[in-house]
């Protein structure tokens, strides 16, 4: 292993790898890179990390993060100067995971052993943390892209696509969301507290970045083509990104039609039960009555499924507690759920005691209120998906001491 000292050129240092980084050895510049089976590029990777560390002036560190490779690769990684540690659980987050618990480095560089991305382009990467940024992503749209470097469906289609709706979900202005190629500080890497053990880790780290409200810098980069066989799946991984980003977005899954259908169900009943619809000389009544209920009922599932996915967030770590998730943590209490919705069942009794009541009172005869029957039924149905929900919500909420899955100074 080699580590790149500004007055030397390089020096040999003994690590235990079994211990991990040691808290008095640490130094600025820690680029990392995760490694399955890339014996034909990690060579070249590395003998770029190490010129671009060089260039900087600064004291730094190439890690290889071995996923398991068969072939070469770590004998290629450790004879040109990489430290490699290994992380047996395949994944791309794992990889990453295992290298960033191993730096030692002030700031962190992290991208892929293909040969892609040229390291030795790290520095204006590290420019943007030295001028007192938090993260800095190379994009590759910004910069020159080798001809067929990225297929034209990842270029026009899957990367602008994906991209945009993350950008559109989280409030973000990035050009190249996805990019590989990133750096930040090690205060930033602690406080994302990063988890995702997958291809998701690529749009986790964004999200998160602007969750933490981190200071984030774009410079542009130079993207080549791979060596090797590409493991990326396109469908598979593309999908992958959008779920999660679902996840951690959840009020353009659920809330925001929910709360939508939610108000339309409601609105339309009360319409109907006060002065009614009338449409080409027709009466809108019963039908509408039950779709209406049926529009109420959908909403309110939508918006408990979104609560349920912001305090889920919360609560393994993959959001900070905010808003919504803040308000199932702190503010809601299982017994404020249950009378809420105790209420809206009795309310839902009491009007079809009072349809009952009316009924029996004119001798049983024709039963005309079947609106407010339909109107009755949905705020009990209302209240009882509301008692289920606050019981799972409540356990949600349940506040367990748990150890942080990544540490910046200990081993994973």
């Amino acid at each position: 292993m080699s580590v790149v000292d500004p007055p030397r050129d390089t020096i040999e240092l003994r690590v235990d790898e079994e211990a991990g980084p040691s808290t008095s050895e640490l130094i600025d510049i820690s680029v990392v890179m995760p490694c399955l089976n890339e014996a034909e590029s990690v060579g070249i990777c590395v003998a770029w990390a190490l010129e671009g560390i060089r260039k900087t002036g600064l004291r730094g560190e190439v890690i290889i993060s071995d996923n398991g490779s068969t072939d070469d690769s770590v004998r290629i990684a450790t004879e040109a100067g990489a430290r490699v540690v290994h992380q047996p659980k395949r994944g791309y987050g794992n990889a990453y995971l295992k290298g960033f618990s191993e730096a030692r480095g002030r700031f962190i560089v992290m991208g892929d052993s293909d040969a892609t991305y040229d390291f030795r382009q790290l520095g204006e990467l590290i420019a943007q943390l030295e001028a007192g940024f938090d993260y800095c992503l190379g994009s590759r749209f910004a910069g020159n892209m080798t001809k067929g470097a990225m297929p034209w469906t990842h270029r026009y289609i899957g990367n602008p696509v994906l991209t945009g709706v993350l950008n559109r979900f989280f409030g973000l202005k990035s050009s190249d969301a996805h990019s590989g190629m990133r750096a930040f500080t090690r205060e930033a890497f602690e406080r994302m507290e990063l988890r995702c053990e997958g291809m998701e880790f690529a749009s986790e780290i964004v999200i998160k970045a602007a969750r933490c409200k981190l200071s984030v810098a774009e410079v542009p980069i130079d993207y080549g083509k791979r060596a090797g066989e590409s493991k990326l799946k396109s469908l598979r991984d593309g999908w992958r990104h959008l779920r999660f980003m679902l996840l951690l977005s959840p009020q353009w899954l659920f809330l925001v039609p929910g709360i939508s259908l939610l108000v339309l169900g409601m609105v339309g009943q009360a319409v109907l039960l006060t002065t009614g619809i009338r449409i080409a000389g027709h009466d809108l009544e019963v039908h509408f009555s039950i779709l209406f209920a049926m529009v109420t009922l959908l909403g309110a599932l939508a918006g408990m499924f979104g609560i349920f996915c912001r305090a889920l967030a919360a609560s393994i770590g993959l959001e900070p507690p905010s808003g919504i998730s803040q308000w199932a943590n702190e503010i809601f209490q299982l017994e404020r759920g249950l009378l809420a919705s105790f209420l809206f069942i009795l309310t839902g009794a009491a009007l079809d005691g009072l349809i009952l009541y009316d009924w029996v009172s004119n001798n049983r005869g024709s039963l005309d209120a079947v609106e407010q029957a339909v109107f009755a039924l949905t705020l009990m149905v209302l209240g009882t998906m509301g008692v289920f929900a606050s019981f799972f919500l409540s356990i949600l909420s349940v506040k367990t001491h748990a150890p942080r899955l990544v540490s910046g100074h200990t081993n994973a």
